[in-house]
Order: C-alpha cells, then structure tokens, then sequence
C-alpha cells in the first residue's frame, strides 16, 4: 500500500509578494505547483508579468479559471457588483477553483505575508490545506522582497507604475487615482467598468466606488491626480530614498486603508 505524498503548492497573483516567494523557494521546493487563479479579468501587465516569471525561474504555471465566469455569477447576483462586503467574485473565481485543484489530497500551500504585515492571507477552511509563512518564518521584510525580485532579474510588474495591488481591472479595491489612471492606461478597459455600472435590468444604479458612478470621478479626474503628485512629492521629500514603487504604495496606502482581498492581493 502506498502512502500519497503531500503537495506543495504556491498561489501566484502577479503581485510582487507571490512573486518573490516563488524566487525563494523555486530551488528549494523542487516539487512545488504554482497555480494562478484567471478570472479572463485580468490587466495584460499581468499576464506579461506571469510570462516573465516562467521564463526567468523555468516553472510551469497552472491557471484555474471558474466554470462559469464573471458575467454569469453577476446575473446570479442580480447585477449586483461585487464590494468589500460582498466579495463573491473571491469566492466563486479564486476560492472555488483552487479548492478543485487540490481536491482531497494533502496540500501545503505558501503564502507570501511579510513579517512587516499584519495580516494573514485566505486561510481555507478545508482540513487538507496547510498554511505557511515563509517570508514571517525568516522574519524577511518588504525591502528583503524587492531585493529578491531585483537580483532575479523579474523586478516589479509594469503596472506598478500606477497601481500598487494586483487584481481584476475593475477591481473595487482601487484607489481613485488608480481608476483615474486606468482611464489613461487601458481605456478600453475602464470602458467596460463603466458598463459594467450602467447595464442593469432592474435600472437600478450599483458603482465600484462608494458614493460616485466612474464617470463623475473621470469628471475629477485632474484634481485627483493634481491631489497625487501634491502627496507624492511630499513622499519623495520626505523619504527621498524611496523608490517610485514604494512611494506610490505609501501615498495610495494613505487614501485609503482599507485591506485589500486577501486571495488576490499578494
């Protein structure tokens, strides 16, 4: 009789956190799964990001996707969109299938939290899944990650440049100036977030920001960013050290603290 081995399985969100647990543990854990959850909702920087990764670390991802996508679970929700209080895009499109993948079998899955974080990421509810921390095990911090990232050669996503969390284009966790910026960047793609806010049968109004539809905060767009490169320059000043990365995570973190989705942000 043989006994099944364990898996080991590692989460990759196209953020910069996932990503350096993958450099970190690629050699050590040889057997590791790397898995990203696609929701077909994805910013291209993203999936250019995950290319990078393969190339540069020579793994093989698997991408899970729902079996019924976006769209549907919206109809079934009755237009409603998804908000921090009603994340059911998180449990259907990131949850769901990453249980499927590991099914019944013994899995421990490594979860890229810093020691510098107070959180702790999605922790299944099923018995089978083991959660570790290796970046709070070795007590490794944010500037320890981008080290990481720079020594390997993958560095940080493009969209870095604009927005500090990875996600879904029209992920309700972006900060103003992120949406704003989505409208510069991918227009087409902040198109289809403002249909997604118009198009509803019953006629009622649903938005992906608290209190405005996204066209009224287009409508603000130039004092929003004016308001950023204020709270930039006073981050550069005060931290002149700072990358442009780190600095915009520090401002965007400052308009708003609320934290970001635990099984997409990482």
């Amino acid at each position: 009789m043989t006994t099944k081995q364990v898996r080991h399985i590692l989460g990759l969100s196209g953020g910069k956190d996932s990503t350096a647990l993958a450099v970190l543990l690629h050699k050590e854990i040889p057997q590791m799964e790397y898995f990203f959850c696609d929701t077909h909702k994805e910013l291209p920087e993203t999936y250019e990001y995950l290319e990078r990764i393969k190339v540069r670390l020579g793994i093989e991802i698997h991408y899970l996707e729902a079996e019924r996508g976006f769209d549907h679970w919206m109809e079934v929700y009755g237009g409603v969109l998804p908000s921090p209080k009603m994340r059911w895009c998180t449990n259907f499109m990131k949850i769901r299938p990453l249980e499927k993948f590991v099914g019944d079998d013994e899995a421990i899955t490594y979860i890229g939290i810093r020691a510098d974080e107070n959180r702790e990421g999605y922790i299944s509810t099923k018995l089978n899944i083991q959660p570790v921390f290796p970046f709070k095990e070795r007590k490794m911090l944010k500037g320890d990650i981008i080290r990481l990232l720079e020594d390997s050669g993958i560095g940080l996503p493009d969209y870095y440049r604009w927005r500090s969390r990875s996600g879904c284009f029209f992920c309700f966790f972006q900060r103003k100036y992120e949406w704003i910026m989505l409208a510069e960047e991918h227009p087409n793609l902040f198109d289809e977030a403002v249909k997604y806010e118009q198009e509803h049968k019953d006629g009622r109004t649903y938005t992906w920001t608290e209190g405005e539809t996204l066209l009224e905060l287009l409508e603000r767009k130039n004092a929003i960013i004016e308001q950023h490169q204020k709270a930039m320059a006073r981050e550069k000043k005060s931290y002149p050290t700072r990358s442009l990365g780190e600095a915009l995570e520090s401002v965007l973190d400052e308009e708003d603290d609320v934290s970001p989705c635990l099984a997409c942000h990482l």
